[in-house]
């Protein structure tokens, strides 16, 4: 198993990192919130989980340990697969994931991407005795924008075309839930990114 790969960042992509490792490139897949970290030329540490496939060997890569152990976690429970263990890590924090599983939040599990109302009900039953419980100082519902530094709309649209979405789609997306961003702001709080992109996929479901 690659535990880590460490080296400077070769190139970015919205889903993919190229991290160069004694000569060698190696991409990476990974959420929106840990590419916002990284940039090309900085060195660059990132925890990894090795996927092998029949036909593929994936590795995606993760800002620390503990967003590793979740993501390999998380496709313990049936019909959970490395793409949709990053979208969860996506949408919700290691901790964020463990508060919802342990206090049965079926809301939080609905707001990622291709989990509705009966996939969150069974995994909140296969979950429950493998997340733990939060360890974070900050416990809560924390999506992309945590501790990043990127805009809102960066997450947003990186977040969309990591789901498979064309960057117009994404564009159109963004453009749609500006006015709700606008209105947190304006507030003086940071725009609730999860939130922004369940609304964001909505519109992109109206148009299809």
């Amino acid at each position: 198993m690659i535990a880590f790969v460490s080296g400077p960042v070769a190139a970015l992509a919205p889903t993919t990192a190229v991290i160069e490792v004694g000569g060698i490139g190696m991409a990476v897949q990974c959420s929106p919130h840990t590419l916002a970290d990284l940039r090309i030329g900085q060195e660059a540490r990132l925890a990894t989980s090795l996927v092998v496939r029949e036909d593929s060997l994936t590795l995606y890569g993760f800002a620390d340990d503990d967003q590793r152990q979740v993501f390999e976690l998380l496709q313990t429970a049936s019909g959970v697969g490395p793409r949709l263990a990053q979208a969860m890590l996506a949408v919700h924090s290691p901790d964020a994931l463990r508060l919802a599983v342990s206090t049965g939040d079926e809301k939080a599990l609905t707001a990622v991407p291709g989990i509705g109302k009966k996939g969150a009900q069974k995994l909140l039953l296969e979950l429950k005795d493998r997340l733990g419980e939060p360890v974070g100082a900050h416990i809560g519902h924390q999506g992309i924008g945590t501790a990043v530094t990127s805009s809102w709309r960066d997450q947003l649209q990186a977040a969309l075309i990591g789901l498979g979405y064309a960057t117009r789609e994404a564009d159109e997306a963004v453009t749609a839930v500006a006015p709700q961003a606008e209105a947190a702001l304006a507030k003086g709080a940071q725009p609730p990114v999860p939130q922004l992109l369940r609304a964001a996929l909505q519109t992109l479901n109206r148009a299809r």
